[in-house]
């Protein structure tokens, strides 16, 4: 009887290295933020990219940090209306909502972090979006990102 126990904490615990192996061995790809024709930066990123489902709806949940200049970029093969949650996600995140040309719809400043059991609220484009960026919670503010900007991969 003890041996199943021992054998299902250990599967357990293989199957929490794969997702967290899975997670660390993202691609990982450069961001720039600019605006106007003239294209002045205003930032720079060194993101993870989530392309497949299951990079996407794991996210950057169970991070206990986000350096300034890092974060997650989510990419959809279709543009669509998008809501993104904070479900088992520790820190507060910014989420950048941008169109097929990379142009920012909306942002949602610092979405706070959400565990269960409580209800998560969805956080949503405010247009069809095929890329959301996300950053740590407060940093668009801070370099005056906006709506309208342009995002740069």
């Amino acid at each position: 009887m003890q041996y199943r126990h021992v054998l299902r904490s250990g599967l357990l615990g293989l199957g929490l290295l794969l997702c967290l192996s899975a997670q660390a061995s993202l691609p990982r790809q450069e961001v720039w933020i600019t605006r106007g024709t003239s294209q002045q930066e205003i930032a720079r990123f060194t993101v993870e990219v989530a392309e497949t489902p299951e990079t996407r709806t794991h996210g950057l949940m169970e991070r206990s940090a986000l350096a300034p200049n890092a974060g997650m970029l989510f990419i959809f093969s279709d543009v669509a209306p998008r809501a993104f949650w904070m479900m088992n996600t520790l820190i507060p995140l910014d989420m950048l909502f941008s169109d097929a040309d990379g142009r920012i719809i909306n942002i949602q400043d610092s979405a706070l972090p959400c565990e269960p059991p409580r209800r998560c609220p969805t956080y949503n484009s405010t247009a069809p979006a095929k890329y959301v960026l996300e950053i740590a919670g407060g940093r668009a503010q801070a370099l005056g990102i906006r709506a309208g900007d342009q995002l740069h991969f």
